[in-house]
């Protein structure tokens, strides 16, 4: 053999070496690092780390559910967190959620813990129901995300549009508290997990109220939204329970993912809960009777195998 030859096949080892280590990374898409989602991504990684020790894992900060399924859909990404309202979206084709056509390759691990509302006011605002968020100052989270879509939700279903706001800003989380915090916005429309960093942050730099949300306009919008309560005590001075809406979010995967690829991944999570609920006080609900309780889109067949031998589903 010559030493050319010996250098081109040398070459080539590195290549195989090299596509192979690119095949076995997978993205775990997640949401801004002031939110939930994203803790709960560091602990889904450092449990497939350990599980799944021959695959590499990274965690992604991103602009949650919408751009998740998105890049699910392009195969970008082995798991996701998103809510379930912006999954049915994904799954059917709502252009005004940000999905053109129908996300097919979307597929269901299960489900993980519930979103509460959280209608964050400056007490110095004057705002006591979902009514007096007209003529105010809003942030309503990044354009197009899943929080952007419950906000502009909740509004319509108390007669309001963003026509009716002196201002709406399309911030994350952090940008939206520190605008809240100085006086620059009289609300920021938050939908995350209990426990969310951004809320604590604000209630103790500044003084804030949660402000309920009434009944009747979680009826109006009953195919995206359940009452939920934040209970007192959630946030620094918190004295009382908040009436809210809430809902779901799920863990998803695409149907590229192998079968058993999946299958192990679910196990890894699901078997690993103490793991998971460490990372976020609002993980802690996740269980496996739970996952599969309500299933808007198909699961992977990976992920039913395991809740099969788990004896959760038929």
């Amino acid at each position: 053999m010559t030493t050319t030859t010996r250098r081109l096949l040398g070459l080539l080892f590195g290549t195989l070496l090299s596509m192979q280590a690119m095949a076995d990374h997978y993205a775990i898409l997640t949401g801004g690092t002031s939110g939930v989602y994203y803790p709960v991504g560091l602990a889904l990684k450092s449990v497939l780390d350990r599980e799944l020790p021959e695959h590499t894992f990274s965690v992604v900060s991103t602009q949650a559910s919408v751009e998740n399924l998105n890049l699910l859909q392009k195969g970008e990404g082995i798991i996701a967190l998103a809510q379930g309202d912006i999954l049915s979206d994904a799954w059917e084709g709502n252009p005004e959620a940000g999905f053109p056509s129908s996300r097919t390759r979307i597929r269901l691990i299960g489900a993980a813990y519930p979103n509460f509302i959280h209608l964050l006011a400056r007490s110095d605002a004057g705002i006591t129901s979902l009514e007096d968020l007209a003529g105010k100052r809003v942030s309503v989270g990044a354009a197009r995300s899943g929080n952007e879509l419950n906000a502009r939700a909740l509004l319509g279903a108390a007669g309001l549009s963003y026509a009716d706001l002196t201002l709406v800003e399309y911030l994350h989380y952090g940008e939206s508290v520190e605008l809240l915090v100085r006086g620059e916005l009289d609300v920021v429309i938050v939908s995350a997990g209990l426990g969310v960093a951004a809320v604590t942050e604000a209630s103790r730099r500044a003084r804030v109220d949660l402000v309920p949300i009434a009944p009747e306009f979680i009826e109006r919008r009953a195919s995206m939204f359940m009452p939920g309560v934040i209970p007192a005590g959630s946030y620094p001075g918190q004295a009382e329970a908040v009436p809210t809406a809430a809902l779901n979010n799920f863990l998803v995967t695409t149907s590229e993912a192998p079968d058993a690829l999946v299958y192990r991944i679910t196990r890894a999570i699901f078997d690993n809960l103490e793991s998971i609920y460490a990372a976020h006080p609002a993980a802690e609900v996740i269980s496996r009777e739970g996952a599969v309780a309500t299933l808007p889109i198909d699961l992977h067949p990976g992920a039913a195998r395991y809740f099969r031998q788990a004896g959760v589903m038929p």
